[in-house]
């Protein structure tokens, strides 16, 4: 609004609002009669991350980032910003978010999603990592792979990534490098609407002089190799056309990168290995295809997602799939001018990958990293379904005490006795029980987010994301301050870096927690979650009563309904009554099951 604001070409009448009001806005518009107009300005959030990076806009010293066991995993941080850079994070407590620094494009609509998982760094620099210093990033050592022949046809590759990756770099790094060796290139950039997020691919040619060069477009079959730094555009039907059994070989990127579909999903995965499955049938074979989590990789020893396809490049070439020297694509890297020396490391680390796995594997591995990060431990799966309780209920006792975890450990232990009488040899119904009634007992309420700020970790870790003087702003909506919007949804402040001596001692009151004194006790919210465990534990009480091996599944189908409880406030309110609608309708089926079988004594 500061652009417009007070502008005397303006017309008198004309309002200049903020875009956090473009839905009120468009409402009011819609009812008035004839002609208005709404003019949206705002430079593109990708373009000015461009800017950014090339020095033409001044940098931003702000990011995002979300503390994972606050996370709810609710999806709405994506419904407000409709942003591919909130991304998703597999844990032992179920999927999360966090935010990808590299991809990030610093629009900060993220925070708006009702939930106290997102603080914002002022100043400061993302630290580099420390990785690369275990192993020198040259090609000593490395062999020199046999390139492929261009005598007899041009050499036809096929690139597929999406927006704003740096996907058509690769094909813009190929044909200089065809150029400086003075080789036929052709290069067809297929971008769409793929201004960020959407699928991106290239079709390139590479003949031995520019006449034998007569079409650029890779035909059907035609791909002699397929560069997939997207597994999902690679094994879309227009990927795998271009690819022909024992003609075509393909090197792909198996990093779980989320299409677009997962703003609107909040638990959607991308099948990778069933897409590489696709990939090698339509290759001919798995001997025909490389794999590799570029993206995990090239992040790790760079510090930087993007540095992926260069990475790819890297790899692909020591595979001997290329037909350019690696002089020549060294010399294309340093050419571009855009952050030469971040591409050209990646380029030998990708060389490297192919030939020795292990040892970049182990050099891209922070040493001890469970030990220094709960995060990263939280990431970790549980092996075995003891250890799932086990660590569930060493949460519990921090969460509260002793007493509140021996109460989940009683419920989980009378529902493994019971279920091996029932039905020998499961512990679906075990397991789905020790996850949900987990889930319902460690209730974020306000002591527990300030514990998991204070007590975990988290600010260790930004420490060790962050160098430099930064500051911390934290994005909350206290309940006791109530406040709302259009939207209903009460409203989020932020809160500077004294917030955190306040969460500090506020996690120390959570032995208040369900007594006479608890400040928060009264709240409705409180109340609500206070009840959810009750009714799980009485609705558990009546599925173990009837239990036999032909209700099993629908039991543990009513068992894991709980872990579709998310969010806060108002996003965990409108849950908890879908959840409670589908329970009701299981419930009813599991009562008009077969006739219970009788337990055998216990």
């Amino acid at each position: 609004p500061e652009k417009y604001a007070g502008s005397p070409d303006l017309p008198p009448f004309t309002a200049v609002e903020h875009r956090d009001d473009l839905d009120r806005i468009q409402k009011d518009l819609r009812t008035h009669s004839g002609v208005s107009i709404l003019i949206y300005d705002q430079t593109c959030a990708t373009e000015k991350r461009r800017r950014r990076k090339r020095g033409t806009l001044p940098a931003l010293a702000k990011r995002t980032v979300i503390n994972e066991l606050v996370c709810e995993a609710c999806g709405d941080c994506s419904v407000k910003s409709n942003c591919v850079s909130v991304i998703p994070v597999d844990t032992e407590f179920g999927r999360k978010r966090q935010i990808d620094q590299s991809s990030c494009n610093k629009d900060f609509s993220c925070v708006n999603g009702f939930c106290p998982s997102f603080v914002t760094i002022h100043g400061g620099a993302l630290r580099k990592p420390q990785a690369t210093a275990t192993m020198p990033t040259s090609a000593a050592g490395l062999p020199h792979p046999m390139l492929p022949s261009i005598e007899e046809r041009p050499w036809s590759l096929y690139v597929t990534g999406v927006g704003g990756t740096g996907v058509v770099t690769v094909g813009a790094l190929l044909g200089m490098a065809a150029h400086l060796e003075g080789k036929g290139v052709g290069v067809l950039d297929m971008t769409g609407l793929a201004q960020k997020g959407g699928a991106v691919t290239s079709h390139i040619r590479i003949g031995k002089t520019p006449d034998d060069i007569h079409a650029v477009r890779v035909a059907a079959g035609g791909a002699d190799v397929v560069l997939a730094c997207d597994v999902v555009v690679a094994g879309a039907g227009d990927g795998l056309s271009k690819m022909a059994a024992n003609r075509t070989r393909a090197v792909v990127n198996t990093h779980e990168l989320i299409t677009a579909d997962f703003i609107k999903q909040r638990d959607l995965a991308v099948p990778v290995a069933a897409l590489v499955d696709d990939i090698e049938t339509a290759c001919g074979g798995k001997d025909r295809v490389s794999t590799v989590d570029a993206t995990a990789l090239a992040t790790a020893l760079l510090g930087d997602s993007i540095a992926a396809n260069p990475f790819m490049l890297g790899f692909a070439w020591q595979k001997g799939l290329i037909p350019l020297s690696a002089e020549a694509l060294m010399q294309a890297i340093a050419m571009n001018g855009a952050a030469v020396e971040m591409n050209s490391q990646a380029f030998l680390w990708g060389r490297r990958a192919a030939h020795d796995p292990a040892s970049v594997q182990a050099a891209a591995a922070p040493p001890d990293a469970t030990d220094r990060d709960p995060i990263q431990e939280q990431r970790r799966p549980s092996r075995t379904l003891d250890e799932v309780i086990e660590r569930r209920v060493r949460f519990l006792t921090d969460y509260q005490d002793t007493a509140y975890a021996a109460r989940y450990h009683a419920t989980v232990n009378q529902t493994r006795r019971t279920e091996e009488n029932a039905a020998p040899g499961s512990s679906a119904l075990t397991e789905a029980v020790a996850r949900a009634l987990f889930k319902l007992m460690a209730y974020k309420d306000e002591y527990e987010v300030a514990r998991l700020y204070t007590q975990t970790g988290f600010f260790e870790r930004l420490d060790r994301l962050f160098e430099g003087k930064w500051t911390i702003e934290f994005h909350l909506s206290p309940p006791v301050l109530g406040g709302g919007n259009e939207t209903r949804e009460p409203k989020k402040r932020r809160y500077g870096p004294w917030m955190r001596t306040l969460l500090v001692w506020l996690a120390k009151g959570r032995r208040l927690r369900g007594t006479i004194f608890d400040p928060f006790g009264w709240l409705s919210e409180r109340a609500t979650e206070r009840r959810l465990i009750r009714d799980f534990e009485a609705t558990l009480g009546e599925i173990l009563k009837g239990l036999n091996r032909d209700n099993l599944s629908l039991a543990v189908a009513i068992a894991t309904l709980p872990l579709d409880i998310r969010g806060y406030g108002p996003i965990k309110k409108r849950t908890i009554a879908t959840v409670k609608a589908r329970e009701a309708e299981l419930l009813d089926s599991y009562r008009h099951s077969a006739s219970p079988q009788p337990l055998a004594a216990e």
